[in-house]
Parts: C-alpha cells; structure tokens; sequence
C-alpha cells in the first residue's frame, strides 16, 4: 500500500517534513490539483524533486511550439513504448482534462499522421538510439501537410526521452496506480517471458518461482550440452567457452525473445504501440569485437 510496492508509507509520510518538500507539495497540488505518487516518492530527496517539478512544468504546462494536449499524446507514447500503462493512465487523464479528442485514445491509429509519424523515432530512441541517424530527422523536418517545424521536433524528442527515463524511474521505485486509476501494472515490468501469467504472481513461491526454476534448469542443461560439446572439440580455450556461457546466459535469462510479446497487458497500453516485437537488441557482446563509436566528454 501506499506510493510505493517497495518502500514503506511512514518512510515517505515522515512527521519532520522539511518546509521546503512541505511547499513543494502544496505546488504541485495547487498545480495539478492532486500529488502524485511519483512526487511522493521523490519526495525523499527534496532537492532533485525541486528540479524535477521545474522540469516537468517546463516540459508540459510552459509556453512551447506543441500545443498542451499533443505534449501529453507524445508523453503516453513514450510510456506505452515501454509498456509503463502507470504513466499511460496518468497521461491519459492529462490529455483529456486539456482538451484532447477522446477518439486519439482508442490507439495510435486514431491519431493525425503527424503524431503517428514520431512511431518510428520514438521505438529507436526507446530501445536502440544508436541506430538513429540524420535522415530520421530530416524525414520528420521535410516540407508537407504533416511536417514538423525544428522547434516542435526538438520539443517532441525532449519529451519522448524524457518520458522513456521516468518509465524505468517508475519500475525501479515500485509506484503504485494511484487510487483513481483502474489498477494496472504501475510498479512490476512487464515480464520477459511467453507465459502469460503475472511474473509475480504470489510473492512467495507461485507460478512466478516456478518459472524462474523451470528457466534455471533450461539454463543449466544448455550450460551441460557446452560442455560436453567443448570435450569434443579440439583448441576451444577456456576464453572461448566463458564467452559461449555468457551468451547462452544473456540469451537464455536476460534478453526477451524478440518474437514473444506479452499480449496479456492492458489494451490502453498495446493500441499505442506499434510493431510491438521491436525491442532492445544488445549493442555489443562479450568476446565479439565491438563496433565502432563515437565517443563525446
């Protein structure tokens, strides 16, 4: 209970609030009309919540070339591109309050092409940002009907990076749908595997510990045919074989399987996202030569 699954409630409610995290609260009350739990929770460290709430407002409620309800269409698709349906939900609320068309949340393919246009930019910055190249932007800035102005574009990506950032602030910190929002997965990552069943399901035990033994013991049986095919083979070294093993790890554990998408998160998270199966690819492996990069201070 409270803002957050992993901390607990008297730890962010404590009695000697400091005045200034005091005033900071009654702004942002006073501004959105109600604190969030993101704001709770930051709430720990005053200081960085102070710059955060600036940044925020800049982003959102500031003058800026993106009319407010487009700011916060661009903010749920971001969130929806890292299946984060806490920050979905609240952006939805958001968008409607400033006037956005309540047909644009039926899906992305409601949305005028212009915003349907930031998709392809949106999945590379999300999960693989080093595959964006100039041609990108200079296909959003073209002359057209659904054009977009520098100033605009440069808005659009601020807020699409923000958001895929704050989307893992809200899995690391565990924040809870807030009480009006109709449940959700606020604080749990959508899960890395083709079942479907919640990847924590009892806390204790459950389909979720069986999943994770019945993973270990894939695991280990491949680790067992590496082996036995390194006896066989001859001049494999010992590097090649630790190499081998972090590879069947990475992919076995930590990798998602780009072909497997989970189909059973909620609808109002999916039908913003378009060409699900893309997701994070490993830049560079251990034991391969890594690719060239540009390196700036």
């Amino acid at each position: 209970k409270g803002p957050s699954a992993f901390i607990p409630l008297q730890e962010i409610l404590q009695d000697g609030m400091e005045n200034s995290l005091r005033q900071l609260l009654i702004e942002a009350f006073v501004s959105a009309g109600r604190v969030d739990n993101i704001t709770m929770v930051m709430g720990l460290h005053p200081q960085y919540l102070s710059s955060f709430w600036k940044t925020q407002c800049l982003l959102l409620r500031m003058d800026g070339p993106l009319p407010y309800h487009k700011r916060h269409y661009i903010a749920i698709m971001a969130a929806a591109r890292h299946q984060c349906s806490y920050l979905v939900g609240l952006h939805m609320g958001e968008f409607l309050q400033v006037g956005g068309n309540p047909a644009w949340l039926q899906g992305l393919h409601c949305a005028p092409p212009k915003l349907r246009n930031l998709n392809e930019i949106n999945k590379l910055l999300a999960h693989r940002p080093w595959l964006i190249t100039k041609e990108h932007i200079e296909a959003l800035l073209k002359t057209g009907e659904n054009s977009w102005s520098l100033a605009e574009l440069v808005q659009a990506l601020v807020l699409l990076t923000h958001y895929h950032s704050l989307a893992s602030f809200v899995f690391g910190c565990g924040i809870n749908p807030e009480e009006d929002q109709d449940g959700g997965q606020g604080c749990w990552p959508p899960p890395t595997h083709s079942d479907s069943s919640p990847v924590f399901e009892d806390s204790m035990g459950g389909s979720g510990a069986r999943d994770a033994m019945q993973e270990v013991e894939v695991l280990m049986e491949r680790m067992k045919l590496l082996r036995e095919s390194q006896q066989e083979e001859e001049g494999v070294t010992q590097e090649e074989m630790e190499t081998r093993f972090e590879m069947e790890k990475t992919e076995s554990l930590l990798v998602a399987p780009s072909d497997l998408v989970d189909h059973s998160l909620q609808s109002n998270v999916l039908c913003f996202v378009e060409d699900p199966e893309f997701g994070y690819k490993d830049f560079t492996r251990r034991g391969e030569q890594a690719p060239p990069t540009f390196r700036a201070q």
